[in-house]
């Protein structure tokens, strides 16, 4: 059974992968209601499901689809706390697409 690529973006990479499935792990700046601004170099407007726990400033990892607006449907959330190395993610988000044969189709 084939599962769908979640390519790790930033907010560089929104439009790029509209419509499409993908995975952002960034830091918390503002929390309203059903809806969050996570900052993963850029900022970007997510949509929160009733699943999703996170805390302001801490790292979190979204799972979600990017909107026509550019926002991001969350579909799973995790936060990962306060201590994260947002060096070594941007490291891992421009391998993913460096090297996008690896990581997912580009077609």
């Amino acid at each position: 059974m084939a599962t769908e690529a979640t390519p790790r973006i930033n907010a560089r990479y929104l439009e790029q992968f509209t419509n499409s499935t993908v995975r952002i792990l960034g830091r918390v700046t503002a929390l309203r209601g059903d809806s969050a601004t996570v900052d993963a170099n850029g900022s970007i407007q997510v949509h929160l499901n009733r699943d999703a726990h996170l805390t302001l400033n801490n790292a979190a990892e979204i799972i979600g689809k990017v909107q026509p607006d550019l926002s991001v449907k969350v579909f799973q959330a995790m936060d990962f706390g306060s201590n994260m190395d947002f060096k070594a993610v941007e490291a891992v988000v421009d391998a993913t697409h460096r090297y996008k044969e690896i990581f997912y189709n580009a077609d």
